[in-house]
């Protein structure tokens, strides 16, 4: 390619060429590709077109629409923008998730700590129950008013 404009830049290809190219460009940019995977490259492009490189290479104007397009929207097809949204959602709610697990983890674990406690403290009471022969159990009288007798 020369030292021309951007404006200034011909396509050295065939009209039917160019149109084939275009079509092409359009399909690989609204993520619809018919010949290829749909990655935006240059490989892509005429391959989708059914050209050769060489073809797309004298096609000057058309590969500078190519390339502003790439700089200004990036290399990412419609198909792997959705992709990568639904990526960044996923590891987001299983961020969430993680943080609620270890939360939960956390509370069984305290839970499991003071049932462990209780249980230990029951069996020594037993055993002080069984030791203690003698003692013995006095009920509690209901409150209330006291009635005479």
């Amino acid at each position: 390619m020369t030292d021309q404009a951007e404006g200034d830049l011909e396509d050295q290809v065939s009209p039917k060429t160019a149109v084939a190219l275009r079509a092409a460009m359009a399909r690989l940019f609204e993520g619809r590709p018919q010949r290829t995977d749909g990655r935006l490259t240059k490989e892509n492009l005429y391959k989708e077109a059914q050209v050769s490189r060489a073809t797309m290479n004298r096609a000057h104007a058309i590969l500078a629409e190519w390339d502003a397009h790439l700089a200004a929207h990036g290399k990412t097809t419609p198909g792997e923008a959705k992709r990568d949204a639904a990526i960044t959602d996923l590891k987001r709610r299983l961020a969430k998730k993680t943080q609620e697990c270890t939360l939960l983890e956390n509370k069984l674990k305290a839970a499991h700590t003071a049932i462990a406690a209780l249980y230990h403290d029951n069996q020594a009471l037993l055993q002080q129950l069984d030791r203690d022969t003698a003692a013995t159990v006095t009920p509690i009288r209901p409150r209330g008013p006291r009635q005479r007798r």
